[in-house]
């Protein structure tokens, strides 16, 4: 890896092009480094991950919302949208846009975390959407995919957006325009100008995950994607973007993160080293903040030590400044005790979470988050007994280089109304390179099934898993049959009418009439 210096320049010393972070970003993205096999093996994995995990969020509100726009933007030889099966084909932007909603909706997908938090699985439904409509293969996706990884973990791992209330999303445009670049094989002028254009238009404030968590959480990605598209679309045409986006002295550094005494130093690949950033990101076994993984786990063999909950006196967890302060009570969010609160927001709250994985020994997607669950009242008064601490060598660990020593979980102290202690720590979750348990292939086409049983046909669900461990042999024209064919009786349509859609249904409804006999 080579560090980057990256900081602040004024008009009067303009930055050189070539000394630009936009610009070396754009130079990793266009070199045609052939991909390592462990790399191509993990993009295998992380797509049935996004698989999973939008399968089981297709019928949510937000999900259908995003469908039936997507849906009124059809286009022969287009992307398709998940659940559609592969005849159904949209503009490349709102399948970015549709699918992008749908792997996000529940927070259950891959995720990086260092000086920003990231979801980097996030870079898939764009690269795969502009792969389909352009005609690329296996290979070419891979390739894209690759960079959109390296790049987006690249800028996590060295800019922090959180503490100046940026969203995590602005890493997000950039990567993805990058790896569309890598997968179009773009030269760097246009790659360099699609880098600018989606970053400017993909910041946006912390708000949407703070408080009271709105369906916008599961939007933010998929509209820094959508931005991307839409981006490169007009770099390819000769458009140009704000430069030096990064550097200059009105510029994203300046006025939005740590102003123009800023000092970044940015790793990127060298030309010519292979983009293996994808195998430092981790995923998901239970569906919540992946800073909650190795603390649900902790929790799972604690709660069986546990017989009467209102024996409870409290309960202390020592974690990282990112886990208090985001997920714990340094966020000072009243919300997070609601017992009312929307699912987006149990889920960012990991007092609610350990309550649950202590009384429950399990975690589900569904019925864990459910309003009967989350109203139980013994699991509101274990609840609000439960608060955080930072503790500076869990902070440490969290940002450690070294990634045998980095780690996301924390110490639970439970003490009990007689005076009795319990207390257990687990630095990273069973399912991480590191844990108990690590993810293999298998793994992964487990979840898969899991969440998919049900809802795709069984046929269907061996088919899917047949070709998308056969995506590196991929021909150009055979992205399409990535996409899962659901029946419509398990596919639910979104009945609200927006500007996208004013008139469809009628439409629709009168299409479905028997033609009428005309009679003189």
């Amino acid at each position: 890896m080579q560090y980057h210096d990256v900081c602040v320049h004024p008009e009067t010393a303009r930055l050189p092009r070539s000394e630009q972070l936009a610009w070396k970003i754009a130079q990793v993205a266009a070199d045609p480094v052939p991909v390592d096999i462990d790399v191509t093996e993990m993009v295998v994995n992380r797509l049935i991950d996004n698989a999973s995990v939008a399968v089981a969020s297709l019928n949510r509100h937000s999900v259908m919302s995003a469908r039936a726009e997507a849906l009124a933007h059809t286009r022969n030889n287009g992307a398709t949208v998940f659940g559609m099966g592969p005849d159904i084909r949209v503009h490349a932007e709102w399948a970015a846009w549709a699918n992008g909603t749908a792997v996000r909706e529940l927070d259950y997908h891959d995720t990086f975390l260092a000086a920003e938090y990231s979801h980097p699985g996030d870079n898939l439904p764009g690269i795969l959407a502009v792969a389909q409509q352009c005609n690329r293969s296996g290979a070419d996706f891979i390739r894209g995919a690759a960079t959109g990884y390296e790049i987006q973990i690249d800028l996590a791992r060295a800019i922090c957006l959180h503490k100046h209330k940026i969203d995590h999303v602005a890493h997000l445009g950039p990567s993805v325009a990058a790896g569309i670049g890598t997968l179009l094989r773009l030269p760097p002028t246009v790659i360099y100008q699609a880098i600018g254009q989606a970053l400017h238009v993909t910041t946006a404030t912390r708000q949407s995950r703070k408080g009271e968590i709105s369906s916008w959480k599961a939007y933010a990605p998929a509209h820094a994607s959508k931005m991307a598209v839409e981006a490169v679309d007009r770099a390819m045409m000769g458009e140009t973007a704000p430069t030096p986006i990064y550097e200059g002295e009105d510029g994203v550094i300046a006025w939005m993160l740590d102003g123009k005494n800023a000092h970044y130093k940015v790793p990127l690949p060298a030309l010519g080293e292979a983009k293996r950033a994808i195998l430092s990101s981790f995923t998901k076994e239970h569906s919540a903040e992946y800073q909650s993984q190795a603390l649900i786990d902790l929790a799972f063999k604690m709660g069986q030590k546990i017989s009467d909950w209102d024996a409870v006196e409290d309960i202390l967890i020592e974690t990282s400044h990112h886990t208090h302060y985001v997920i714990g009570t340094g966020a000072n969010d009243p919300q997070k005790f609601d017992p009312h609160a929307s699912r987006e927001t149990l889920d960012h709250s990991i007092m609610y979470i350990v309550a649950v994985a202590l009384q429950d020994g399990t975690w589900h997607h569904e019925r864990s988050y459910a309003p009967e669950r989350a109203r139980r009242e013994d699991t509101v008064r274990l609840w609000r007994k439960i608060r955080t601490l930072e503790k500076p060598e869990w902070t440490e660990r969290y940002h450690d280089t070294n990634p045998d020593r980095k780690a996301f979980g924390g110490r639970i102290i439970i003490r009990m109304k007689d005076g009795t202690v319990l207390e257990d720590e687990l630095a990273v979750a069973n399912a991480h390179t590191l844990g108990a348990t690590p993810w293999q292939r298998a793994d992964y086409i487990r979840k898969f099934n899991t969440l998919a049983d049900g809802i795709v046909p069984k046929e269907e669900i061996k088919r899917f898993l047949e070709v998308v461990q056969r995506l590196p042999h991929l021909q150009a024209g055979e992205l399409h049959s990535l996409e899962l064919q659901l029946p419509a009786t398990a596919l639910q349509q979104s009945k609200a009418e927006g500007i996208f859609n004013f008139g469809q249904s009628k439409i629709e409804a009168e299409r479905a009439k028997p033609s009428a006999i005309l009679t003189s």
